[in-house]
């Protein structure tokens, strides 16, 4: 008998999720189109929807004005089911962002600190009281939260090394979160959501197997194989600082490197470019034809193509996403390509620049948030 009872579960379960689906990705839609589109009866998705509206996952909306509607009710996912927060836990800052359960950010804001991690988290935990009241939404529909590291993360039980920043050790960084935000907390490496933002939203849309480099104050890469971040056994997928170890010349194309080559090669020559060499003026002086500028760049670009080639060699991704203070620099795009293009005995992978910049982090994050308390909220619903 219990079997017999748990087959109907099991069915309604399926339908709720998949009507559910249909609606988040299409929303607003009738149930004849939610009909349609699953191949579920129209009588079944009318109890489906029935049940999600008065759980509050699904709500009735108007219609598409742009469409006949011929008097359909239509729905779309509630977006006040749950809240999820993002955290860039950065260096220099902590880039926060709060959003609902149809991944509208309902609010934003930038901690500058450089004091320990101790003091991050208790400031953090006071931004989160902040980014609810001015989201206009009630703290216990706080859901969950991912954070994003620049640090290595291991897959099988979250913990936390390599970390480039100061005072992060190996402790258990993610029960500290969750003692102070009082939600289950998601640590992820930083790249790897810069990665899943450029799927969800950027130039790798689409796209089924891409690398990520993102190139700043310092290096990283994430690798998506079928749709999904490759971690590695350990986390350690796209450490592509380790690839510098064991050579002769300084091949490391992150911001402070690229300065100093810059100031090397400005040194007793006919230059603009001048003292502290920022990245930026030394892109915007190439574009003007300094010549010194100009081979800081090119330099730049072997720089980054060397630390791409093993990548696209190994792996034969169709597409490289360069990020960063210095990846994201269109600039880079033809020289990287024709280094690549001169190495390869195969044909040269597409070259994109990131479509998000800074956001990429924070919007990999909210991306990922979404989806696990989607999944949080139904299996709670489910079990109820």
């Amino acid at each position: 008998m219990t079997e017999a009872r748990a087959v109907p579960a099991l069915l309604r379960a399926l339908n709720e999720r998949t009507v559910l689906d249909a609606v988040r990705e299409a929303g607003p839609i009738s149930r004849a189109e939610v009909a349609r589109q699953t191949g579920i009866s129209r009588p079944t998705v009318s109890l489906v929807l029935r049940s999600l509206v008065d759980d509050g996952l699904v709500r009735e909306t108007e219609h598409d004005a742009e469409g006949p509607h011929y008097g359909a009710v239509y729905y779309e996912a509630h977006p006040e089911a749950a809240a999820v927060l993002a955290v860039d836990f950065g260096a220099g800052a902590v880039r926060t962002a709060l959003c609902d359960l149809s991944g509208e950010v309902r609010a934003r804001e930038e901690i500058r600190s450089r004091g320990s991690v101790d003091e991050r988290i208790d400031a953090l935990a006071s931004t989160v009281r902040s980014l609810l009241r001015r989201g206009k939404l009630p703290a216990d529909l706080l859901e969950n939260a991912v954070v994003a590291l620049p640090a290595v993360v291991s897959p099988s039980d979250g913990n936390v090394s390599s970390a480039d920043l100061p005072g992060l050790g190996p402790g258990d960084l993610r029960e500290r979160l969750e003692q102070a935000l009082r939600v289950p907390v998601a640590l992820e490496n930083d790249v790897n959501l810069a990665a899943v933002a450029e799927q969800h939203h950027g130039v790798a849309a689409g796209v089924a197997d891409f690398a990520f480099l993102l190139v700043g104050a310092g290096l990283g890469a994430a690798v998506v194989i079928d749709l999904k971040v490759h971690r590695g056994h350990h986390g350690a997928a796209g450490e592509l600082d380790s690839v510098r170890n064991g050579r002769p010349d300084n091949v490391d194309p992150c911001a402070a490197a690229i300065s100093q080559f810059a100031a090397e090669a400005a040194h007793g020559e006919k230059t603009i470019l001048e003292s502290p060499y920022e990245i930026r003026d030394v892109f915007a002086a190439a574009r003007i034809g300094d010549e010194v500028a100009v081979a800081v760049v090119e330099e730049t670009a072997r720089r980054i193509a060397l630390h791409a080639l093993p990548l696209v060699a190994t792996l034969d991704v169709p597409l490289i996403v360069l990020g960063g203070s210095v990846g994201a620099n269109a600039d880079l795009l033809e020289p990287v390509r024709l280094h690549l293009e001169g190495w390869l005995p195969t044909p040269t992978p597409r070259i994109e620049v990131s479509a998000l910049g800074e956001a990429a982090v924070i919007e990999g994050a909210l991306a990922t948030g979404v989806d696990s308390a989607l999944e949080r909220v139904f299996e709670r619903r489910v079990r109820a």
